[in-house]
């Protein structure tokens, strides 16, 4: 299934020469900020479903997932069904420049704030890279390559685990352009509320 082009998306066209990352960025934040809160809980749904057929038809058994921060799509209700079949877990900040760890998480376990405020298990039990990932886009292409906060823990990550199958999570109005860098390595996929890029 191709990607449906949101009629009120900004940014589609080239980006012009002046406009940095930083500033695409933050326009992105802001657009994702101001998508009201019944239109944002039945988008989440429709991408938690989305969701759930992708990975219906593949064989998956772990899954690295994340926990929303600064208006990023809520997908708990897919978590919690997700939950019965396949091992979750949860990537923990270890440094600055090192890759991210995954950790063994439920719905319903105790959390405490990490580094950058993002939530994490209190009782940490690390585990094996995950085969698939749910990566939240700040901004994504239509060639699927991911916008994101711009600390390159993903990108570090994914660099170390070049196998792991990687699926972007991101609302259809911020399909965006962006120049990409030699090491830039597309997602598998992008799901988005109005369907999958592929």
């Amino acid at each position: 299934m191709s990607l449906t082009p949101d009629p009120d998306a900004k940014h589609g066209e080239p980006s012009t020469p002046a406009e940095t990352k930083k500033n695409l960025r933050q326009t992105l934040l802001e657009t994702r900020k101001k998508i009201r809160p019944l239109e944002r809980s039945r988008f989440d749904r429709e991408i938690g479903n989305q969701v759930s057929l992708y990975l219906a038809s593949r064989h998956f058994t772990t899954i690295g997932v994340y926990l929303p921060i600064r208006n990023e799509p809520d997908l708990s209700t897919l978590y919690a069904e997700l939950s019965g079949r396949m091992q979750l877990s949860l990537p923990v900040t270890l440094a600055k420049d090192q890759p991210l760890q995954f950790v063994r998480w439920k719905p319903g376990d105790t959390l405490i704030k990490g580094a950058y405020n993002v939530s994490i298990p209190e009782k940490q039990e690390p585990v094996s890279m995950p085969e698939i990932l749910l990566i939240p886009c700040v901004g994504f292409t239509s060639s699927r390559f991911r916008l994101g906060y711009g600390g390159g823990f993903f990108d570090r990550t994914l660099e170390k685990y070049p196998d792991t199958h990687t699926v972007g999570i991101a609302y259809s109005r911020l399909l965006t352009t962006f120049e990409t860098e030699e090491n830039d390595i597309p997602l598998h996929c992008i799901i988005t509320e109005t369907g999958i890029v592929l």
